[in-house]
């Protein structure tokens, strides 16, 4: 789910209330505040699931090094010591996405973790081994509805 800093900061103060706290109390008041902006919290599409395979996680853990490496499927299996089919199936079954979809899944969450901490569009599309930056604003829009420019903007905003 997208945090605001409203309800990160809500969360941070939530996570030092004690356990038991009296009723109508300003911690009363602070916990509803933060039930109804985790009510109002837009949810992302940001999930990565990680392989536990120890070959999948070979192939995961190289690509998070390299994102820009824009290896086949073929190349991937090879690595992994693995037929293509074998990793088609084995991604599948580990993290309910395919190969490509987990791979562009994991260019979206490396690109708002850099776009968050101040990189330029142009860096990350070259980051991640786009070669324009059209090719990859579309990719984004595809995988969270927005560019990455309004989704950054969307996201600080609250």
């Amino acid at each position: 789910m997208s945090v605001t800093p409203l309800l990160r900061e809500l969360l941070t103060r939530a996570a030092h209330l004690p356990y038991f706290y009296e009723e109508g109390s300003a911690n009363t008041r602070l916990v509803a505040v933060l039930l109804d902006e985790l009510a109002a919290a837009r949810v992302e599409n940001l999930h990565l699931p990680m392989p536990i395979d120890p070959r999948l996680c070979s192939i995961a853990d190289a690509m998070i090094a390299s994102p820009a490496n824009r290896g086949t499927l073929e190349i991937w299996a090879r690595h992994a010591g693995l037929s293509e089919r074998t990793l088609l199936r084995l991604i599948k079954r580990e993290t309910g996405m395919t190969f490509g979809r987990w791979r562009q899944q994991l260019g979206v969450v490396l690109a708002v973790k850099w776009l968050a901490g101040g990189a330029s569009i142009q860096q990350v599309t070259s980051d991640l081994g786009y070669e324009s930056v059209p090719s990859f604003v579309t990719m984004f829009r595809k995988a969270l509805g927005t560019s990455p420019g309004r989704y950054m903007a969307e996201r600080h905003s609250g």
